[in-house]
C-alpha cells in the first residue's frame, strides 16, 4: 500500500446528462500532481448501480458514451499512480427498483437505509439471494479487463435480515427466524461466504490482488471479521460524526493484527456525498499526521463532479498535508506501536463472551471511548486489545467498567498477575458474567450496586493539580469490602438520600454526608480497583478528578512508564518502532478541535515550544533528529532513561532515536 491514496467517490444519478464529458488525462494528471497523490480509488460501480465503462455485467450510466474507468486508470498509470477500483457492494439503487424481493428485511418487514417511499436514498441488498452472484460477474469484469491494483467493496457486513430468502434458510435448518440471535449468525455465515467467494473470484484471475470489504468499522474481537480483507482502510472522517476520538480507537486495536492498514478521512466540511464542502488544510494536515503517529497510511476522501473535471481546490487542498506525507514516509514504514498498557476492549469482551453478549449498539459504547480519551490526554503508550491478546506483552492490563469475566479469560488475567502483570479495574470488571463475585484478587469483595445516585469519592492522596475533597461520581458505583490483601486508597460517601419528588436538594443533587461508605479505591501488589464507571463517565462530562484517580493508579502500577512528556493534554504522544531502521520514531502532535455547531473542526494550528520528552528504551541511542529535517538534538541519557528537548512543534514533529 502506499502513504497517500485518495479514495474517489463517484454516486451519480442517472437523470444527469454529460458524464464525464469534461474528463482529461491532462487534467486529471495534473491535479493527482498537485494533490501529491500516488493512489487514487476509482469507481467502477456506484451506489446508484451504474457502471463507469461498457459492461456486460451491468448497465453502463445513460450518460456516458465512453470508457472513463478506463481512462483513468491508463491516466493514473502513466505517472506510476495506483488505482483500486470501487464497486459498490451492498447499494444498487438501478436493481433495488427490478428486485425489492432480494433487499434487507427488518423484523418488520422494512429496508435498510431507506424507510419511506417518498424518502429519496438508498436500499440495501442481501448477498443470501441471487443478487451475490451478479456482484460477483461484476467483480469478474473489472478484474478481468483492467489493471486495477486492489477491489474496494462498499457497504457489507453482517447484518440481521428477515427477507423471504434469509427465513426460508433457518427453517431448512431447523432454525426459528423469530430467535434473534440465530437470525444474527445467519447473518454472520453470509457475509464470511460472501468474503470467501469474493476471495476465490479475484485470486482465480489476479492471485494476491487486495481485497478490502468495507463496513464502515472493524468489530473489536472478531478477528474473523477482520481477516476477510488483505488490508484494513479504517472509514474514520472527525467531522462526518466519527469525531477525533474515533480514529485513535480503532487505530490502536488493528496496528496489533498484523495487517496494513490506513486512516480514512475527508476533504469534506461534513461528510461523504458533499459537494462545496472544504475543509481547512490544517485540518488535512493534523489527520493525515493522525494517521502517521499510529502507523498507518492515508487516504482522503473526495467526490467527483458528474462531468469529470478534478476539482483543482480540493487537490491544492489534499496536496497541502501530502507534501508533509511524503517527506515522512522513510520514517513511518514497517512500524509496531510501542506499548506500555493492554486496554482490554470492552466491545471486544461483549463479542468474545460466552452467549455472545455483543452487536452494533456496543460500538461506540463510551467506556472504550472514555479511556482512550484519557490515556491519549495522559500521554501513556497503549493498546487496545481483545481476549484473544497476548497479555504478557504489557506491564498493565487496563480493564474499563464493564469487563465481566468467564473462566478462561479469568485464569488468562490471573496468570498475568502472578508473572508480576498489574491490573487496573473499574466499576463491574472483574466481576464474574453471572454477577456472583470478583474473579480476580482486586483487595474487594463485591457487595452490589450502591443505591445512590451519584454518590462521592474522598482520596487519600492528593489528585493532581486538585485538592482532596468530596469529589461527586455521576456514574454507577458499586458496594464493595475490604479483604485482607487490599489496601484503601480513598473512601466513598453517599449523599444524605436520592434526589426524588419529595427528598430533593439544590439544583442537581444532594450533598454527601460526609461519613464513609467503604472503600471506593483499592490496591494489592498486583492491582489497583476503582468503583465506578470512571471511563464511560468521562466520555459523558469529562470530570478532571476521574482523570486524576486513573493518573494516580497507573503511577502506582505504572511507576517507569516508557514515555513522559509534558506536552498539553490536547496533543497526542505516540512511540512506534521501525525494526528495518534500528531507531524509534516519536511522534508529537498538537491541535484543538472546536465544535463549530454539530461539526468538529481543525482550523489554527497553536505552535508549541520546548517540549521535554523522557524514554525508558532498552538500547542507547547514538543519534536523536527531527524528521524530516534530519536536525539532530542534544540529548542525555542517565540510568538508562534518555531525555531530549523539542524546541518547537507546529501540528506534528517526529524525532528519530537511532
Amino acid at each position: 500500500m502506499r502513504f497517500r491514496q485518495v479514495h474517489l467517490d463517484f454516486h451519480t444519478s442517472g437523470a444527469i446528462p454529460e458524464i464525464g464529458r469534461q474528463f482529461s488525462k491532462e487534467q486529471f494528471q495534473a491535479m493527482l500532481r498537485l494533490g501529491h497523490v500516488d493512489s487514487i480509488t476509482v469507481f467502477s460501480k456506484c451506489h446508484h448501480g451504474w457502471a463507469y465503462h461498457p459492461s456486460e455485467a451491468n448497465k453502463q450510466h445513460p450518460g456516458l458514451d465512453f470508457d472513463l474507468l478506463g481512462a483513468m486508470i491508463g491516466a493514473a498509470h502513466e505517472i506510476d499512480v495506483k488505482t483500486p477500483v470501487y464497486l459498490s457492494a451492498g447499494l444498487d439503487e438501478r436493481l433495488a427498483r427490478q428486485h425489492p424481493e432480494w433487499l434487507i428485511r427488518s423484523a418488520e418487514d422494512q429496508t435498510r437505509w431507506v424507510k419511506g417511499f417518498m424518502e429519496p436514498g438508498y436500499h440495501e441488498f442481501c448477498f443470501n439471494t441471487p443478487f451475490l452472484d451478479i456482484l460477483l460477474a461484476q467483480i469478474t469484469e473489472v478484474v478481468t479487463r483492467y489493471d486495477a491494483d486492489g477491489i474496494f467493496l462498499d457497504i457489507v457486513g453482517a447484518r440481521k435480515c428477515y427477507c423471504h430468502h434469509c427465513v426460508d434458510t433457518l427453517l431448512q435448518a431447523g432454525e426459528d427466524p423469530r430467535n434473534e440471535q440465530q437470525v444474527l449468525a445467519l447473518g454472520e455465515r453470509t457475509y464470511l461466504e460472501y468474503t470467501r467467494r469474493v476471495m476465490e473470484t479475484v485470486h482465480a484471475i489476479k492471485p494476491g490482488l487486495p481485497i478490502f470489504h468495507n463496513a464502515g468499522h472493524q468489530t473489536r474481537g472478531r478477528r474473523d471479521l477482520v481477516t476477510v480483507n488483505t488490508h484494513l482502510e479504517l472509514e474514520s472522517l472527525p467531522t462526518g460524526g466519527w469525531g477525533y476520538d474515533h480514529f485513535p480507537l480503532s487505530a490502536r486495536y488493528v496496528q496489533s493484527l498484523g495487517l496494513e492498514y490506513l486512516g480514512m478521512t475527508g476533504k469534506f466540511h461534513t461528510s461523504w456525498g458533499e459537494f462545496g464542502g472544504y475543509k481547512h488544510p490544517n485540518a488535512l494536515r493534523f489527520e493525515a499526521a493522525l494517521s502517521l503517529a499510529h502507523g498507518a497510511k492515508c487516504s482522503i476522501g473526495d467526490q467527483l463532479h458528474p462531468r469529470g473535471l478534478m476539482d483543482e481546490a480540493t487537490y491544492s487542498l489534499i496536496g497541502f498535508a501530502y507534501a508533509e506525507v511524503e517527506a515522512k514516509e522513510a520514517w513511518c514504514s514497517g512500524v509496531a506501536n510501542v506499548a506500555d498498557i493492554a486496554v482490554l476492549s470492552l466491545e471486544a469482551v461483549l463479542e468474545q463472551a460466552p452467549g455472545r453478549l455483543g452487536g452494533p449498539q456496543n460500538r461506540n459504547n463510551p467506556a472504550d471511548i472514555g479511556v482512550v480519551r484519557m490515556l491519549n490526554e495522559s500521554h501513556y503508550l497503549y493498546d487496545v486489545v481483545d481476549a484473544s491478546a497476548n497479555f504478557a506483552a504489557y506491564k498493565v492490563l487496563l480493564l474499563p467498567d464493564g469487563i465481566m469475566l468467564w473462566p478462561e479469560l479469568a485464569a488468562k488475567i490471573g496468570k498475568f498477575m502472578e508473572q508480576g502483570g498489574k491490573v487496573l479495574a473499574t466499576g463491574r470488571s472483574g466481576l464474574t458474567l453471572n454477577g456472583d463475585g470478583f474473579a480476580l484478587d482486586l483487595g474487594v469483595t463485591w457487595l452490589g450496586r450502591n443505591e445512590y445516585k451519584p454518590n462521592y469519592f474522598r482520596p487519600d492522596f492528593t489528585p493532581g493539580a486538585l485538592l482532596p475533597a468530596s469529589f461527586v461520581m455521576y456514574s454507577e458505583g458499586q458496594m464493595v469490602k475490604l479483604t485482607a490483601s487490599g489496601r484503601v486508597l480513598g473512601q466513598q460517601e453517599n449523599p444524605y438520600f436520592n434526589r426524588d419528588v419529595f427528598t430533593f436538594c439544590s439544583h442537581l443533587h444532594t450533598p454527601s454526608d460526609q461519613h464513609p461508605a467503604g472503600p471506593g479505591m483499592v490496591a494489592t501488589d498486583s492491582s489497583i480497583y476503582i468503583a465506578w464507571n470512571v471511563f464511560s463517565d468521562y466520555a459523558d462530562n469529562g470530570h478532571l478528578i476521574l482523570k486524576e484517580m486513573v493518573k494516580h493508579a497507573l503511577g502506582l502500577l505504572l511507576p517507569e512508564a516508557t514515555l513522559q512528556t509534558d506536552l498539553p493534554a490536547q496533543g497526542i504522544a505516540t512511540l512506534q518502532h521501525q525494526q528495518a531502521g534500528n531507531r524509534y520514531v516519536n511522534h508529537l502532535l498538537y491541535a484543538n478541535p472546536v465544535k463549530k455547531g454539530r461539526v468538529e473542526v481543525i482550523e489554527d494550528i497553536v505552535p508549541l515550544y520546548d517540549i521535554q520528552v523522557t524514554l525508558r528504551l532498552p538500547t542507547v541511542p547514538t543519534r536523536v533528529y527531527l524528521a524530516p529535517q534530519q536536525t539532530g538534538l542534544a540529548f542525555s541519557v542517565v540510568d538508562h532513561v534518555l531525555t531530549y528537548r523539542v524546541p518547537s512543534l507546529e501540528n506534528h514533529q517526529m524525532v528519530v532515536i537511532e
